[in-house]
């Protein structure tokens, strides 16, 4: 069975972080398996290159064998999981610290007909979310993958910004696209 994964955009704009995480997580799944919904028509092309996209929203799509990955859901993702579903739905939602909790109010509750399942207990960028879906659909269980809880950047040899969101450790690095560290760097405040 193919797997699409399925990015409902759900911030007010198309900000800068929003596309270089979209543009990551098509780099890890591929275009042909990535969908943006809700996306405003003047922010179409932006897109395009990086999957399909939407100006409809997922919850008016009625798709079977649909799993919302929320993190408020009582189930854990697991490689089983595979099998059972075709479509792995995320909130696009840049996160706040504290976690304000929008997937479940502003995604989950449209999508009554979708399986709701959870990646763990602390809120991770959305391209990250992606990344540990994928790792269990490709067969690692949840408690074999390799996280930290805080990234930090380095800005210059005296400033670094602090993540407060989990990412998935690869060969012993935060899974951060390098284009964002780059934004970072150049963003003049926070």
């Amino acid at each position: 069975m193919n797997h699409f994964f399925i990015i409902e955009h759900l911030e007010k704009e198309m900000y800068e972080w929003c596309l270089i995480e979209y543009k990551h997580i098509s780099q890890a799944v591929g275009k042909k398996n990535l969908w943006f919904t809700n996306i405003p028509k003047k922010d179409r092309k932006k897109l395009a290159k990086y999957g399909s996209v939407f100006t409809e929203s997922v919850t008016s799509m009625h798709l079977k064998n649909a799993c919302v990955l929320d993190p408020e859901a009582n189930k854990l993702l697991s490689p089983r999981d595979k099998s059972r579903f075709q479509y792995f739905i995320l909130g696009g939602i840049l996160g706040d610290d504290p976690p304000q909790k929008r997937t479940g109010p502003e995604l989950s509750r449209f999508l009554p007909e979708a399986v709701k399942r959870h990646i763990g207990d602390r809120q991770m960028s959305t391209d990250n979310a992606v990344y540990t879906a994928q790792q269990i659909l490709r067969g690692k269980a949840f408690r074999k993958l390799a996280f930290i809880d805080t990234a930090e950047v380095t800005i210059n040899k005296v400033e670094s910004i602090l993540l407060p969101y989990r990412y998935n450790l690869v060969h012993g690095k935060s899974y951060i696209s390098p284009k964002l560290i780059h934004y970072l760097k150049k963003k003049e405040s926070f």
